[in-house]
This record gives structure tokens, sequence and C-alpha cells, in this order.
């Protein structure tokens, strides 16, 4: 299979409100960055962009009235939960399960500024 470099055989694609406030949380918390990003000629809107964490990308754009938004529910395995959790809660995310150690590893669920939800977990 002939995949480009920066993808996966399968990759979320998110259609939000405000893509831009997106990439800038997933900066923040996640240590995001931008491969891509083409902007609508009507608007300043994101018509198409590309996030990587780590190995994985994550795709994603501007809501239209052709294509409402569509948020997910994303797992996520960090370095650091503790750090993680309270980075996304300075960056305007809401509590949505506190940290705990569970038998996987230490873990919590918050909702992104633009209504995702993450699961986030580390394992020592």
């Amino acid at each position: 299979m002939n995949i480009p470099k920066t993808h996966q055989a399968v990759m979320p694609y998110l259609i939000v409100d405000d893509a831009s406030r997106l990439i800038d949380f997933a900066k923040k918390v996640f240590g995001a960055t931008l491969n891509f990003q083409e902007l609508r000629d009507d608007t300043k809107k994101i018509r198409h962009a590309e996030i990587q964490i780590d190995e994985c990308t994550i795709m994603l754009a501007d809501a239209t009235e052709e294509f409402k938004q569509q948020t997910a529910n994303l797992f996520i395995y960090v370095d650091d939960a503790d750090t993680a959790y309270a980075t996304a809660l300075d960056n305007g995310a809401t509590n949505l399960i506190e940290l705990s150690d569970q038998e996987y590893g230490r873990t919590c669920g918050i909702t992104d500024p633009v209504g995702n939800v993450w699961w986030i977990t580390s394992v020592k």
C-alpha cells in the first residue's frame, strides 16, 4: 500500500466549529505539530489541516453549512497524564473524569474547547 509518509492507514478526521483553536490546544497540551493547513478562499476558515502527535496524524477542518461539526472521542497515551490533564484544563478544556490510577495506567477524561473528548492515559 502506498501511503504518504506522514499518514497512517486509519486517521481521525474532525470537523469542528473552530479548527484553529483545536490546533492550538493540541500543540499546547499534546505537543502536536502542524504539518499542513489550507484555508478556504472566501474566509480565514480552515478547509483542511493535518496535525501530528508522535507518529499519529489527525486531520481536521472548520465546519460549514454543508459539513456540520462532528466531534469525536479520542484515546491518547502521554508520558505524564497529570501534566497533560493540568495543561488541558489551563487551555480551556473541561473535566469529564478526574485523574485516577487504573489497572491500565494513570488516566482521566477531558472535553477540549471545541467539544472533542480526550481519554488521556500514561503507563508507568
